[in-house]
């Protein structure tokens, strides 16, 4: 089946499965099709309440499919395997590639060792991929993404990120979009599109209509985006609309409200008219159409029926009220959602599809048709035949040396010297005596990889000394940092803050900015490399050399460390404008010192 075919053009096996399979549901299992809870990739016994509870959502629930996140690559192919083997129809597994399957398929860190566990290939951010300017590289990290993905039981990645990301002050997008400009995006959405679907993965194009110009997070609240619908159409639906021309075969919805295409209170994801009206009716889109996570405030704060009792489900992003959760699964099918991604109540979220039918919402014809969209796509995959993943074919090309020199490549074409005043960058080393560098590591406690790889580079050819400090309480060690700079040749300050699903405002706090300025006047020496907010430069304008990884993931770490010491170019270009001085493309180019 060709990703994201309408339903007729598949070949005549296919609609014969999907109706046999079809045919054979009761109506609530049909509903449990759409339904997908989330699940890790971690080792549970088969005699343990985390079993437990899968043999339940899969045997008793019927659930159609499942977000599989963290977990280490073999793990996750035994567990998927087992989970496959309790389902009567096949399971269906869909995950958060954004950065390729080591995004979320890698086994962490041994503590209190700080050992890392290796696992499937981590890419840099989107963002770093636009800097590179390369539609080329795009593509391989979409193939490579596949072909690990589908060998550990993944069929569904939830990239790429479409939104264009035109707000310094988003705090949940950043360097998860390629950039600002809507052609730029098009063209590396697309590219990497090609490279999922080409290579047996379904592509998810997100956050639909576009979740690029807000300045609140969706996990955490209530979103809107206000702009003209002229400014939608040019702008945030034009890499929708060429991720759809192009065969696209999944698309995940924004919880945000959006006044320019409904004047309602309804988030894009409950709106009929943006997500029937828009999507599938002008912009012609005919695949799976999933929910963002049904378990966000962005969602679940808009709708509160009155005159239900309280009863209250715990999610990812908080505690939320049943009756609320089961009106917002009946405005999302309602709405012509295909998939219910990680509602906090499971057998309430499958309730209300039925619910739905029976109080006249919705009709069965509308749940059949979503499930044959599911079924048909199980069947284009070939689930229908094996739906195990090979173990032995995981390890043989999951995390391979020329997939890690890949992300490599990439980290390193994407590092983008913003700003170098006084000439800095490269650092000048010497043969005679290594140069000394204090590297100053601003991480959140959780980030135990931040700084580690980039100091272990820049230890290849300097002596330095690490400093580590909470992002969340930064003035604990601004007098003392202040001091260690006076002795150090050049400070370094790796900042791998202000981007996540749990930020709520994308600026640093004001001690972030009172150290890195106590810093620069103590030693003129200062470079800041931006692993995390790339905008963080609209705070400390003052600095005389500023660079951006685009990501705190390894490759970047390293990219970063081996453009300091100039043995790698520099090349990589904005694809952001950071007021009021940088513009798009902006980026001072340096060859490295070393012959080629």
């Amino acid at each position: 089946m060709t990703p994201g075919g309408a339903e007729g053009r598949e070949p005549r096996a296919a609609r014969i499965w999907a109706d046999s399979v079809l045919n054979s549901l009761s109506p609530r299992d049909r509903a449990a099709q759409l339904v997908w809870p989330q699940v890790f990739g971690d080792y549970v016994a088969n005699q343990s309440p985390g079993w437990e509870r899968l043999t339940q959502l899969i045997g008793t629930q019927h659930v159609g499919g499942f977000v599989m996140s963290i977990g280490s690559p073999l793990e996750t192919v035994a567990k998927i395997n087992a989970m496959q083997r309790l389902s009567a129809v096949p399971l269906l597994f869909g995950a958060d590639y954004e950065a390729g399957a080591g995004f979320r398929t890698r086994g962490g860190y041994f503590l209190p060792n700080g050992i890392y566990l290796g696992g499937a290939t981590l890419f840099p951010q989107q963002m770093a991929l636009g800097a590179t300017r390369d539609t080329n590289l795009a593509y391989e990290q979409g193939r490579i993404t596949a072909i690990e993905g589908r060998a550990v039981g993944v069929h569904l990645a939830f990239a790429p990120v479409l939104d264009v990301n035109n707000n310094p002050n988003n705090p949940v997008i950043g360097p998860r979009s390629f950039g600002e400009d809507p052609a730029l995006v098009a063209a590396f959405g697309s590219a990497l599109i090609r490279g999922l679907q080409q290579n047996g993965m379904l592509a998810t194009g997100k956050h639909f209509p576009g979740h690029g110009d807000t300045d609140r997070n969706s996990h955490l609240a209530v979103t809107e985006v206000n702009a003209s619908r002229a400014r939608l159409d040019s702008v945030e639906l034009v890499p929708f609309r060429r991720a759809v021309a192009s065969g696209l075969a999944a698309v995940m919805t924004f919880h945000g409200v959006i006044p320019a295409l409904d004047t309602s209170p309804l988030p894009a994801t409950l709106s009929p008219t943006v997500m029937r009206g828009l999507l599938r009716r002008e912009l012609g889109f005919d695949g799976l159409l999933i929910t963002d996570a049904l378990d966000m405030t962005g969602v679940l704060a808009r709708v509160r029926p009155g005159n239900q009792p309280a009863s209250m489900v715990t999610g990812v992003y908080g505690t939320f009220d049943s009756p609320g959760l089961a009106e917002v699964v009946k405005l999302a099918i309602e709405a012509g959602n295909d998939v219910l991604l990680m509602p906090a109540d499971v057998p309430a979220a499958i309730d209300a599809v039925v619910a739905g039918v029976q109080e006249g919402r919705f009709s069965q014809s509308r749940v059949d048709s979503s499930v044959r969209r599911l079924l048909l796509h199980k069947h284009g995959l070939g689930l229908h035949r094996d739906r195990y993943a090979d173990i032995d074919r995981a390890r043989a090309v999951v995390g391979t040396a020329a997939n890690l020199e890949l992300a490599d490549r990439i980290a390193q074409r994407s590092i983008t010297l913003a700003k170098d005043s006084v000439q800095i960058v490269p650092m000048p080393l010497s043969s005679a005596s290594r140069l000394r560098v204090l590297s100053i590591t601003v991480a959140s406690r959780p980030d135990l990889g931040a700084g580690s790889t980039f100091d272990a580079e820049l230890r290849r050819s300097a002596d330095v000394r690490s400093e580590w400090l909470d992002a969340a309480d930064p003035a604990a060690g601004v007098a003392r940092l202040a001091a260690l700079s006076d002795s150090a040749e050049y400070v370094i300050i790796g900042s791998y803050a202000g981007q996540g699903t749990r930020v709520a405002d994308v600026n640093a706090p004001t001690p972030m900015v009172d150290l890195v300025r106590s810093v620069a006047l103590r030693n003129p020496r200062t470079i800041i490399v931006a692993f995390g907010n790339p905008y963080f430069l609209q705070q400390v304008p003052f600095v005389p050399a500023y660079m951006i990884a685009w990501s705190g993931f390894p490759p970047s770490q390293r990219a970063a460390a081996r453009a300091l010491l100039g043995v790698a170019d520099i090349s990589g270009r904005l694809p952001i404008t950071i007021p009021p001085a940088l513009r798009l493309g902006d980026g001072q180019q340096k060859a490295s010192r070393t012959p080629r």
